[in-house]
């Protein structure tokens, strides 16, 4: 709170604008339920009069209606005991439970009234003013003039609602100023001697502030200022001025004075077109005190950056458009909590490793999809040489319309191209890891072997063209029996120009490489749905077999894999055709895939759905046993003749829980070689979640031991307007909690107040280990007024 009062007294004199462009904040006002649209302005010129008596002044030219009146009149209509309407003087008085409406649905509540027929100019005494946009106000008295300017005396503003149970008793929060000038033209609010008010208690004096009128989307003028600590740049305040230059373009200025390393400048020019937006974003600042950076890449002078991105519709089927970014050094976005790493909620569990700079073109049909681009990963490690540029990848696959030989017939593509200067190695043995084999700068090159490392990536270029067609239709036979034949065929032409590191040779064949990898394939699923029905529910248990031929992979682990190398075999991709995640691998030989499924749909609501199976591999060459550069199927489950066998149990009574359990168990010994457990529950005030993982040790993939750790989270709503939410992640090896979230916050329609207690980590480059992170986040909001926050966190660093 001594944050926001302290923003809105700096300087004395602030124009707050409505539009802020900043990063978004985690809470939200409360939704409002739409409004009906306003009823056609009747501009005839003519007034309709109801009344329970109605006198008319031939003489004078003076109507005068008393007792329930009610005047219609351009769209505006005036509820009174009393009117008079001076033909002469063309002026409308009004007395008594005066209810004036106009044709934008804003209502005007007044004890006397006395204004020009066109409202342009006069003065409301005791009046209360409601708008469209559930914005209020009330003055003793207001005096209209020019048509433009309205002036309220002892007048009161606020956003919030009257309280339903005491409608005298004031409002979360409110301003109350000497004299509020409205002026129409600018849509413009000016508060002159005002004060903040909550619950009716001041809490600040402003001697003067405007603010545009609930009716504006974006104005020019200055945003809420955000705090900020830091132990690298000390504390600092950010104070941006937003400049709406026209309807389709604006830009937001925000300078950050930190009281270490001087003026952190940004800005931000944003422009929307007919046919899509762009923005471009600018960092840069003078260090003071470099040292305090001292060995790590920010120990500089100057320090900046520069992103952008933009999208542009085609057509109604296709888009293109660009992410780009630019540094002075890798560490500057994280140093000062910049574009990625602006809010700190987004570090929980998760922290960017690269920036992204990428060029694209997509394209979507009925059955159909495209996409192309070219992307260049900044890294956040400092390891940018060994990040591969991809120069473009290209996918398309279309499903076609009509029946070929009476099934589906569908085809994709893919080609990829990408160089890396620097081999990327991971250490899968504890010699290897503590002795820092498998580094480019070893002193020991011949440590950098298939049983010590891992090669994640290649030095050199690398080039694939990837064409697969698949054909594939479904029998049922008198007996229900389901018989789906298919026949796949796919071929890869690939070039790769392998630089000869020290230590590549030990994975790949150096030098120049083409290949020509075809890959055929038919196979037959077999499914036998048998149905349960009772009272309470149906059962459905269906035995599920898969068969399939093909040639042994060719060139199995003597190519670079740079996009098949995740592998995990669960019942999700039991029966996959392929299970490799990526083009890099193709799946090879005979195999089958067994299994039964059971699912009940209970009559009352809920189900329950149980898979296991198991996969053979039936003849030929097993491509999962096959070592390439980084063991991708080793230790997968799928490496032996007799798979690993799978199950998976999805459970869900109602809306209210759900609960799954997913495990991998040895074909041999029944162990258990993964296990996760998850289960969910959300009612009205409150959600939880949690999941369990436990997973065997994979030395040859480099978990040297077994994992095991619980991920849970919670939000819980104590009152209507109150939420509490964290998450944690609690490490069961190490038997430590190594990340979690706390918040809390109050969100209504009119305000908002939330804290955040937040700890991630950062990464450098080497093997220097990760360094833990403290963040404390404060956000403030007056709805129409500005949202403000204020955080504070420490790096680790001294």
């Amino acid at each position: 709170m001594f944050a926001l009062l302290t923003g809105l007294v700096f300087g004395g004199t602030i124009e707050l604008a409505l539009t802020a462009p900043a990063a978004a904040q985690s809470f939200t006002y409360n939704p409002r339920p739409p409004k009906p649209p306003p009823r056609p302005v009747n501009n005839d010129g003519r007034m309709l009069v109801q009344a329970v008596e109605v006198d008319y002044d031939y003489n004078n030219q003076r109507v005068s209606a008393v007792g329930n009146v009610q005047m219609f009149y351009n769209g505006t209509s005036v509820e009174a005991d009393k009117v008079i309407y001076d033909q002469k003087t063309k002026r409308l008085h009004a007395e008594g439970n005066i209810r004036l409406t106009d044709a934008e649905g804003k209502v005007t509540y007044a004890n006397i009234m006395d204004l020009s027929d066109d409202y342009r100019d006069g003065f409301v005494d005791s009046l209360r003013v409601d708008t469209a946009d559930d914005t209020r106000m009330a003055a003793t008295r207001a005096d209209r003039s020019a048509g433009n300017y309205t002036v309220f005396e002892n007048g009161v503003y606020t956003a919030c609602a009257p309280c339903k149970d005491n409608p005298k008793k004031p409002p979360l929060w409110q301003v109350k100023g000497a004299r509020i000038i409205h002026d129409q033209t600018d849509k413009m609010l000016y508060f002159e001697n005002a004060q903040l008010e909550f619950f009716g208690v001041p809490m600040a004096y402003l001697p003067y502030f405007s603010t545009p009128d609930p009716t504006v989307k974006r104005k020019t003028g200055f945003l809420m200022p955000a705090y900020s600590s830091n132990s690298t740049y000390g504390y600092a305040v950010e104070t941006p001025f937003y400049w709406a230059i026209a309807p389709d373009y604006d830009a937001t200025f925000n300078p950050r004075f930190t009281t270490r390393q001087g003026v952190l400048l940004q800005g931000e020019f944003r422009q929307r077109l007919i046919n899509g937006s762009y923005q471009i974003r600018a960092y840069g600042i003078n260090q003071l005190d470099p040292g305090a950076f001292a060995g790590l890449p920010g120990d500089r002078d100057f320090r900046g950056g520069v992103d952008t991105k933009g999208q542009f519709a085609l057509n109604d089927k296709w888009v293109w458009g660009w992410d780009g970014v630019l540094l002075s050094d890798y560490f500057f976005f994280s140093d000062y909590r910049l574009a990625q790493y602006r809010d700190p909620l987004g570090s929980f569990l998760t922290l960017p490793t690269e920036a992204i700079s990428q060029l694209y073109l997509t394209g979507v049909g009925n059955r159909s999809f495209f996409d192309a681009r070219t992307i260049y990963y900044l890294s956040y490690s400092g390891n940018q040489d060994q990040v591969p540029v991809i120069h473009p990848v290209v996918d398309y696959s279309n499903v076609i319309n009509h029946p070929i030989f009476g099934g589906e017939f569908s085809y994709k593509t893919n080609f990829t191209s990408l160089s890396r200067e620097t081999a990327t190695f991971d250490p899968i043995t504890t010699l290897a890891n503590t002795a820092s084999l498998c580094t480019t700068t070893s002193a020991d090159p011949l440590a950098r072997t298939p049983s010590q490392c891992l090669m994640r990536g290649f030095p050199g270029t690398y080039t694939r063209v990837t064409a697969e067609a698949q054909w594939r239709k479904s029998f049922t036979d008198p007996f229900g029996q389901i018989w789906t034949p298919f026949a796949i065929l796919r071929a890869d032409a690939i070039n790769a120009s392998v630089s000869n590191q020290p230590g590549v040779s030990n994975f790949l064949p150096v030098g120049d490489t083409q290949a020509l990898r075809p890959m055929p394939a038919v196979g037959l699923e077999y499914r036998y749905p048998f149905i349960n029905v009772q009272p309470w529910g149906t059962t459905t248990i269906e035995p599920i077999a898969q068969i399939i031929a093909r040639p042994n992979e060719t060139f199995a682990g003597r190519l670079p894999n740079e996009d098949a190398q995740s592998m995990v075999f669960d019942a999700s991709n039991l029966f996959a055709i392929d299970k490799f995640s990526g083009y890099d691998r193709v799946e090879g030989g005979g195999r089958a895939n067994v299994g039964v499924q059971a699912t009940t749909q209970f009559d009352r609501g809920g189900s329950v759905n149980v898979l296991f199976g198991q996969s053979y591999q039936l003849f030929g060459l097993n491509s999962y046993a096959v070592q390439d550069p980084t063991n991708t199927g080793l230790e997968s489950g799928l490496q032996n003749t007799r798979s690993d066998y799978v199950a998976r149990v999805n459970y869900s009574p109602n809306r209210t829980y759900t609960f799954s359990v997913r495990s991998r168990m040895d074909e041999a010994t029944l162990n258990v070689n993964r296990f996760e457990a998850e289960g969910r529950a959300s009612f009205d005030r409150w959600s939880v979640s949690m999941m369990y993982g436990n997973y065997a040790a994979q030395p040859e993939l480099g978990y040297l031991t077994r994992r095991e750790g619980l991920l849970g989270s919670a939000s819980i709503k104590l009152a209507s307007n109150w939420v509490v939410s964290g998450a944690a992640r609690w490490d069961l090896e190490a038997n430590k909690l190594n990340q979690y979230i706390i918040g809390a916050g109050y969100v209504d329609d009119c305000f908002v107040l939330a804290a955040n207690y937040v700890t991630s980590y950062s990464y450098s480059a080497g093997t220097t280990p990760p360094v833990l992170n403290h963040a404390f986040m404060v956000q403030i909001g007056l709805r129409t007024i500005a949202n403000s926050s204020s955080s504070t966190g420490t790096s680790g660093l001294q």
